[in-house]
């Protein structure tokens, strides 16, 4: 049958769709430690996103990538449509100084509107110029550089730019 459509079913969907975050969640991060991490959706390119800052990064996912065809199925709930089983429910990977990036697909079928904007940035401080010249380089390809990477008058070696995926990047290395 798949997901309802409209308004309402939207809700329902969403509802769904944000108690299989919380389970993940919990179950991703085991103890109370405080830690920042940064959530960006996608509209279904998630797991390429995701391999590409892997790659850039040089971590591992924590605990691999889950898909909403891995949401149990609830009583009142519709069951989860053939389109989205595949598409990426939640994805954690480790940046730098322990920061994580989230991530997940947004499709319309449960209840989401993704609108691209400016009002947010992922700000990466490296601990050396080097590691922030190749960052800015690799994340920055096929992208859109807004501000080249240069020795800023307030002292940071700076760039920003969004990616190939349409994510906002800042890179700031501080010359000491």
């Amino acid at each position: 049958m798949g997901f309802k459509e409209g308004f309402t079913a939207g809700l329902e969907n969403l509802d769904q769709y944000i108690a299989a975050q919380f389970n993940l969640r919990k179950q991703n991060k085991q103890n109370n430690t405080a830690r920042i991490s940064t959530y960006v959706n996608f509209p279904g390119n998630t797991e390429e996103a995701f391999l590409f800052y892997r790659s850039v990064f040089r971590t591992e996912f924590i605990n691999g990538i889950q898909r909403f065809g891995e949401i149990p199925a609830e009583a009142g709930h519709p069951p989860i449509g053939e389109a989205i089983k595949n598409m990426v429910l939640h994805v954690e990977l480790p940046l730098l100084g322990g920061h994580i990036l989230m991530g997940t697909d947004a499709p319309k079928e449960m209840g989401f509107t993704l609108a691209k904007g400016n009002n947010m940035h992922i700000c990466i401080e490296p601990e050396t110029r080097e590691e922030a010249k190749r960052l800015f380089d690799e994340l920055s390809e096929g992208g859109n550089i807004t501000m080249p990477l240069a020795d800023m008058f307030f002292g940071a070696y700076f760039g920003e730019f969004s990616d190939k995926y349409g994510i906002n990047w800042m890179i700031n290395y501080q010359n000491r």
